[in-house]
């Protein structure tokens, strides 16, 4: 069998999963995304410490994805011709640096700046993970690959942010950042051993935003990411106060759990299934997330209604990065590199304008009005999916 570290510019010849390439990448994700949600996790204290209140600390996790959405585009087009690993190793040392300064700052302005580094970290990271785990293998592996890279969010999501927010409480939110400035620092160091390199694209070879824009099926598949995001980003940020309007209150933190737990099933699901399956699974993913949302809607105040429901929540977003990524890199072609930063700006899209709807919808309407909007949204995605049969979620590719 071939290595990994024998492969730097070519095409893998391995047939098996490089493990210890791939856990690199899941760790990236996994920092990516837990430093990215740990403010909210932690907010009483961190707001108390920068001396504003909670609704202006929660904008530490708005900047965030403020600053994925508007640098993802432009910095893959300055560093489209950069290495990847070299890539990726200044995207890790950009966390490192914005997590420390975020660990030892008091000042609320030097906090929101290194969390718009951070974010712009992450709009790098994000442009290139799903390019990096496919060049790990070949092509009978491909999706698998990316399943694993991508698993590092809802791991994240699911286990990372609660003990996050248990040793905020337990040792102090500055020291949980530390934490994850350390985990960088390690990262690198294995990065720089275990990751191979692969040269970027040539700038002749790149195509334009608008020229990428016109590729079959791309649109399709960037409107279906944003979408099925906002619906997402809106159920999970408002999901305590639907449940509290139900009087169920007290399972906020099961019922997470629930989803959690499902989530990580769900990645599983998806590296066996994925490169046999594609189109399947994309379609179960958001007809599982429409009856999630109907169920909901007609009866939240019904516990075990809710616990089956968000695990069929679950079930549908825990795959949906690896699922969504893979569309666009294979309709996208030899101009995935490309095209990715494209599907970053649209799924931090829809995470920014899910917090605004939603607040809206809750204000102005109330917590019923989420989970209508919820389902309405998802069932858009089942049907863009279902007829986006020829380019954008084919049988065969």
């Amino acid at each position: 069998m071939t290595s990994t570290h024998d492969v730097v510019s070519g095409t893998p010849t391995t047939e098996r999963l490089p493990i210890a390439a791939l856990a690199a990448l899941f760790t990236a994700g996994f920092i990516t995304t837990l430093t990215e949600a740990l403010p909210a996790g932690v907010l009483p204290q961190m707001s108390h410490a920068l001396a504003v209140s909670e609704s202006v600390g929660g904008q530490t996790v708005t900047i965030y994805a403020v600053a994925t959405m508007l640098t993802a585009i432009p910095l893959s087009i300055v560093t489209s011709s950069w290495p990847r690993r070299r890539l990726l190793v200044i995207a890790l040392i950009g966390f490192l640096v914005a997590n420390l300064v975020t660990a030892i700052s008091l000042d609320y302005t030097v906090t929101m700046i290194a969390r718009f580094i951070a974010g712009a970290a992450s709009g790098v990271t994000w442009s290139i993970l799903g390019g990096y785990a496919q060049k790990l293998v070949g092509p009978a592996l491909k999706g698998r690959a990316m399943a694993v890279a991508f698993a590092g969010t809802p791991v994240a999501l699911s286990l990372g942010v609660p003990v996050g927010a248990f040793l905020g409480q337990v040792v102090g939110w500055q020291l949980t950042f530390g934490i994850i400035t350390a985990l960088s620092a390690l990262l690198i160091g294995w990065s720089l051993w275990k990751l191979p390199d692969f040269p970027g694209q040539k700038l002749a070879e790149r195509l334009p935003v608008l020229h990428l824009l016109r590729l079959k099926g791309l649109r399709t598949i960037l409107v279906v990411t944003g979408l099925y995001v906002l619906a997402h980003t809106v159920l999970y940020t408002y999901i305590a106060p639907v449940l509290a309007g139900v009087g169920l209150e007290a399972q906020v933190q099961w019922i997470l759990l629930d989803f959690g737990i499902a989530s990580i099933l769900s990645i599983w699901l998806t590296g066996v299934f994925v490169d046999r399956h594609h189109r399947r699974l994309v379609i179960l993913s958001t007809v599982l997330f429409a009856v999630a949302a109907t169920a909901l809607s007609l009866d939240a105040s019904s516990p075990i209604v809710d616990y089956i429901a968000v695990g069929f929540w679950g079930l549908a977003f825990g795959g949906a990065a690896t699922l969504f990524q893979s569309a666009l890199m294979a309709a996208s072609g030899d101009h995935a590199d490309a095209a990715q930063p494209l599907q970053v700006t649209m799924w931090n899209a829809g995470i920014g304008l899910g917090g605004l709807i939603g607040g809206v919808l809750l204000a102005g309407f109330g917590t019923e009005s989420i989970l209508v909007a919820v389902a309405l949204m998802v069932a858009a995605t089942v049907l863009i999916v279902v007829v986006a049969r020829r380019h954008a979620f084919p049988h065969r590719r």
